[in-house]
C-alpha cells in the first residue's frame, strides 16, 4: 500500500532550511559561473542520446515519444549540452563555456540536482580551478583527487587488465604483475612522480601529464589516484574528484564528444546541501 504521502525511494523533497539552502547554493554557483564567463543554458529533460555516455545503461529511465522512438530521462547533462551548443545552436551564439542548474534522475527514482559547467576547447587545468573557486565560494574545501584516465585504459589494452577490476578498484591482478604496475598502486602524491623513469614509456608519459596537472592546480589537499577509472564513456584524459568527508562533492575532466574536445565539470548540489546541513549553516 502506497500511503498519499509518500514519495518514492530516491526522489527528494526539499523543505525550510534544506529549501533555502539549496537556493542559496545554486544562486551562489549561477553567480560564481557568470563571473567567470560561462552563459547558462537548460536543457530537455527527455534525450534520444543517454545510452551514448554511460557504460551500464540499466541505470537510464527510458520511455517513448509520440513517434515511439525511445527517450530517456536525462541522466547525464553534459553530452546533451555539447551537442546542443554545437549542433542545434551552431552559429547563433559564438559562446564557449556554459553553465546549468538542474536535475538527473535514474533507475528506479534516483532523483538529484546538478550544477554543472561545460568549456569547449577547456582546459583541465582550467577547469580544476574552476569547480576549485565554486567550492571556495561555497566555504567547502574538499579533498582534490587527480586521475588520468589513459592510464587504467593503457594497463587494460595494452598490458592485458581486466577492465571489470580497474572499475571496481580491485587491484589483485596489479599486485601480481611487474613491479611497475605494483608502484602504481602506491602512488598518492606529487612526489611520488618526481621520477618516472621505471615505468614503461606510454605509462610514464601519462604519469608526467598527471604530475604536471597536479603542479599548475596548485591545490591542499590533494591526492593522486592514477588506476581511478571514471565510468563516463566520454572520458578521454585527466579528470579530478573533490570529496568531502567520504562525499563527491564535484567531479569532472577532460572529454571527447563526437569529434568536440571540451572541458566540465558537475557539483552534486545534494552533498553540498547535506555539508551544511551538518555544520548547522542553514541559518547563518
Amino acid at each position: 500500500m502506497v500511503y498519499e504521502h509518500e514519495i518514492p525511494s530516491g526522489s527528494k523533497l526539499y523543505f525550510g532550511a534544506s529549501a533555502t539552502l539549496k537556493r542559496r547554493i545554486e544562486a551562489i554557483a549561477a553567480e560564481t559561473l557568470a563571473n567567470e564567463g560561462y552563459e547558462e543554458i537548460v536543457t530537455p529533460l527527455f534525450s534520444y542520446h543517454q545510452h551514448e555516455a554511460f557504460d551500464d545503461t540499466r541505470t537510464l529511465v527510458r520511455l517513448n515519444d509520440a513517434e515511439n522512438h525511445e527517450v530517456s530521462l536525462r541522466a547525464d547533462s553534459t553530452a546533451d549540452v555539447i551537442r546542443i551548443v554545437t549542433k542545434r545552436l551552431g552559429r547563433s551564439s559564438e559562446a564557449k563555456k556554459w553553465f546549468y542548474i538542474q536535475p538527473v534522475v535514474s533507475f528506479a527514482t534516483k532523483e538529484s540536482y546538478q550544477v554543472g559547467a561545460e568549456e569547449l576547447g577547456g582546459s583541465f587545468e582550467a577547469t580544476t580551478q574552476t569547480a576549485v573557486r565554486l567550492l571556495e565560494a561555497l566555504a567547502i574545501r574538499p579533498l582534490l583527487q587527480l586521475s588520468n584516465m589513459r592510464i587504467p585504459l593503457m594497463l587494460h589494452r595494452t598490458y592485458g587488465i581486466e577492465l571489470d577490476a580497474l572499475k571496481a578498484m580491485h587491484v589483485e591482478q596489479l599486485e601480481r604483475q611487474q613491479a611497475w604496475m605494483q608502484q602504481l598502486i602506491a602512488i598518492e602524491s606529487i612526489e611520488d612522480l618526481r621520477d618516472v623513469s621505471s615505468y614503461p614509456e606510454d605509462i610514464a608519459r601519462e604519469l608526467e601529464a598527471l604530475r604536471q596537472a597536479a603542479q599548475a592546480v596548485d591545490y591542499a589537499p590533494m591526492t593522486i589516484a592514477p588506476l581511478y577509472y571514471a565510468k563516463m564513456r566520454y572520458y578521454d584524459g585527466l579528470v579530478f574528484r573533490m570529496i568531502d568527508k567520504h562525499r563527491i562533492v564535484a567531479q569532472g575532466g577532460t572529454y571527447r564528444i563526437d569529434t568536440v574536445q571540451a572541458s566540465g565539470f558537475a557539483l552534486d548540489v545534494d552533498a553540498c546541501i547535506a555539508r551544511k546541513m551538518n555544520e548547522g549553516t542553514a541559518d547563518e
